[in-house]
């Protein structure tokens, strides 16, 4: 085949071949959707997404049924692929993550409809500051993790639909406008540790909204909609996909996959990057093992596959490129499996798994630290994950990101303040040594040249 003389001859797909294998995933799942709806259910199902609120926790699945879930994740992330295709943006790792991201939380919190002002808003802050917008555009896509904002004022605003429609229109483009320049910001303060950047800042701005709407009268109502029926069958939808990409991977690599990947998983993933270049190969198969991976922990925890877990588990596919691996992402999932143990809630209750899912925005700090570190850290994102939602009250899809940058923060300065005080020590014990050796060397020259005279 033509194609693999030229991935053979560069080590990287064509920039057509990326935008279809990141379309695979959107296509499958659109398929899976009309397998099992038909069309007179699903454009019912997607007018219920559209209208009902979307804070955390509202599973897509139980407000539109599958057809309508799967089509409004599939057709919204294909929209904005086609975008990104026709400006000619490049389908890097930021691309691939935010192109899941989209897909996995249009599962449970992102529609058609509720994410065009976030996005426009940071068009506007590029065009006047100058950023380009190839450049930067994935945080955009990023920031629609408070594309539930839109939706909660034009329903919580009791009022005539034309304000209705100006407050949602000011709340979205205020969000997109401050996204870029917060995040920018906020990233020093964990030094890349925390993957999930743009939670942390969603975190801050959905804060910020939340105090002004309580401040007004507005109040917000916390959400649980979680579906329960179907997680054998996604659990082999799942399965097939990715086996399909294992086996794709091999295709593409052969005998050289392996030893790559071996390579890979000695990366640290800090920053959301890899000091290695890989083929594409090596990343797919990354992306499907991480997959199987975080699906048999859901699995294996007896818990539910739907739209937030499978949105979730796509969140660490669409990472994989971009720092999250086996070895790193290990440690952080086990530590919060054994913080079950200990705490007031169990593993497969839904605010629990997907914490499990989403603590591995921390996975940096295992493949820096170690997997003590890793244990460590999904310990205490477990309660911190679990408690600090609530100052924002679900409005924030990515609230594992703000929990992620609060232990960050926290862990980061400690771990290293003991490595340089380690360091320290053992560098005074070596100058100890030194001068010993040196005054005992003075000392027998001096008493032999005393014997001497």
């Amino acid at each position: 085949m033509a194609f693999l003389n030229n991935y053979r001859a560069t080590r990287t797909l064509t920039y057509t071949q990326r935008f279809l294998l990141i379309s695979t995933v959107p296509i499958y799942f659109m398929i899976f959707a009309l397998i099992f709806s038909p069309l007179d259910e699903i454009i019912p199902g997607l007018w219920q997404i559209i209208i009902q609120p979307d804070l955390l926790i509202t599973d897509y699945i139980v407000v539109g049924g599958i057809g309508a879930a799967f089509f409004n994740a599939g057709s919204l992330t294909l929209i904005l692929l086609f975008l990104l295709h026709h400006f000619k943006v490049e389908f890097d790792r930021h691309i691939v993550v935010s192109s899941y991201l989209i897909f996995g939380f249009s599962l449970f919190g992102k529609n058609v409809v509720n994410i065009w002002l976030i996005l426009f808003g940071f068009f506007i802050y590029a065009r006047l500051h100058g950023y380009p917008l190839k450049k930067y555009i994935y945080y955009g896509l990023y920031g629609t993790s408070l594309s539930p904002a839109i939706t909660l004022v034009m329903q919580a605003v009791h009022t005539s639909l034309m304000w209705q429609l100006i407050l949602a229109t000011v709340t979205g483009l205020a969000i997109g406008y401050v996204l870029l320049p917060i995040s920018i910001h906020v990233k020093a303060s964990h030094k890349g540790y925390s993957l999930y950047n743009v939670g942390f800042s969603s975190g801050i701005i959905a804060t910020v909204l939340v105090s002004l709407f309580r401040s007004f009268g507005i109040d917000i109502e916390t959400r649980l909609i979680w579906d329960t029926s179907h997680t054998k069958l996604f659990a082999i939808a799942l399965f097939v996909l990715f086996f399909y990409m294992v086996a794709l991977a091999f295709i593409l690599d052969g005998k050289k996959l392996l030893p790559s990947y071996s390579s890979l998983l000695k990366e640290t993933g800090v920053h959301g990057t890899y000091a290695h270049s890989y083929s594409d190969a090596v990343y797919i198969f990354n992306m499907a093992i991480n997959g199987i991976i975080a699906t048999s922990f859901v699995l294996a925890a007896n818990g539910d596959l739907n739209g937030p877990t499978i949105g979730s588990i796509f969140t660490i596919v669409g990472f994989s490129p971009a720092g999250k691996h086996m070895r790193n992402i290990l440690p952080i999932m086990v530590g919060v499996c054994f913080s079950a143990f200990l705490k007031q809630w169990y593993i497969n209750d839904p605010a629990p798994i997907l914490t499990l899912l989403l603590s591995t925005t921390l996975a940096p700090i295992a493949g820096e630290f170690g997997i003590i570190a890793g244990l460590v850290a999904g310990f205490l994102h477990s309660s911190v994950a679990l408690n600090v939602g609530i100052v924002y009250r679900g409005l924030n899809l990515y609230n594992n990101g703000f929990a992620g940058g609060i232990v960050a923060i926290f862990m980061v300065p400690v771990i290293e303040s003991l490595i340089e005080k380690r360091k320290n020590d053992m560098e005074k014990k070596k100058n100890n040594t030194v001068e010993k050796k040196v005054y005992n060397i003075a000392k027998f020259y001096k008493k032999h040249w005393i014997f001497n005279v």
